[in-house]
């Protein structure tokens, strides 16, 4: 009888045994649940990816240094500004198509895109208002439209639709318009494009173009007393009683600037004004239409939460 209780705890160690090593293996093989099972969800640090180093962002970091390199040059080099700025917008395009070839849209680039779109304009329009103080008030409600519709269309479609959810996924029943204006990359663009263009084309008249500057020749007929024509170009003569150095920087390029015709950024103003102009008007509907669907969300969570509570009789 012992020798039988002997031989079987025996056979229960070697099974015993038997099932850790299997155990075991699983475990190594990957198989089984556990430390094995934790290991496999537990993403390796050596895999993460940086999302500050994809391409599409790496383009929009191009796109922030050009635009400060643009601002430097504003007050007196209109050309050396203009192109610069310009690079930066087209640059806008490139992130976009960069960020589809290679898989790398993130949220965080489409945030970097559109800060960096809505400052860029906002520094030129602070600009114009300078150059144009009567226009002031244009340009500073320019501003605020552009930041406000922005801001408030974002922030409803992220309470709308979720964190998943994208501003440019506009369906037709809530506005063909915008549906159109975010949907076809050629719409938008072609109005994206046309609207930094007629402020670029402003900017170039306030050097250029006495008609829309007049204190280009202003302070020079108050201190010659002598009659200056809008449209006339600046010669040594003029710029010495404009400057106390007439071959200073500023001079020749005050020189250059009006020895600029003033025909092109006056087409490429009246050609881009229909476009820049629908713009805004885009803008406003954005902004309304965003403030429509927060106030219908507002609306169900009251009554949710049974608001607004029926009055008791007295």
């Amino acid at each position: 009888m012992a020798r039988q209780t002997r031989r079987n705890a025996k056979a229960r160690e070697a099974a015993s045994s038997s099932d850790d090593d299997a155990t075991s293996q699983t475990v190594m093989n990957g198989k089984g649940n556990g430390s094995a099972h934790l290991s496999s969800e537990v993403p390796d640090s050596t895999d993460k990816e940086n999302i500050f180093l994809f391409w599409p962002n790496q383009i929009g970091y191009a796109r922030i240094v050009l635009a400060f390199a643009s601002l430097y040059y504003m007050p007196l080099h209109p050309r050396t500004c203009s192109f610069l700025y310009s690079v930066s917008c087209l640059l806008d395009a490139l992130d976009g198509y960069a960020a589809r070839y290679f898989e790398q849209s993130t949220r965080f680039g489409a945030v970097l895109d559109m800060v960096t779109d809505r400052c860029t304009t906002s520094c030129l329009l602070v600009f114009l208002s300078s150059a144009f103080p009567r226009w002031a008030i244009v340009f500073q409600g320019l501003i605020a439209l552009d930041f406000s519709s922005h801001y408030m269309h974002m922030y409803a479609t992220l309470v709308v639709g979720g964190v998943d959810s994208s501003h440019k996924n506009i369906d037709k029943s809530q506005s063909w318009l915008l549906n159109l204006y975010y949907t076809n990359k050629g719409v938008l663009f072609t109005f994206c494009a046309l609207n930094e263009l007629f402020f670029i084309a402003l900017y170039l008249l306030s050097f250029s173009s006495p008609w829309v500057s007049p204190h280009l020749v202003k302070s020079v007929e108050e201190t010659s007393g002598t009659h200056i024509d809008p449209g006339s170009q600046l010669n040594s003569s003029i710029l010495s009683q404009l400057f106390p150095d007439p071959f200073s920087a500023a001079a020749l390029e005050m020189a250059r600037a009006n020895k600029m015709d003033s025909f092109v950024p006056w087409a490429l103003v009246v050609i881009s004004f229909p476009i820049m102009f629908l713009k805004q008007v885009i803008n406003g509907i954005q902004l309304v239409k965003a403030s429509r669907w927060l106030a219908d969300v507002d609306v169900k969570n009251r009554k949710a939460k049974g608001l607004p509570r029926a009055k008791k009789a007295a």
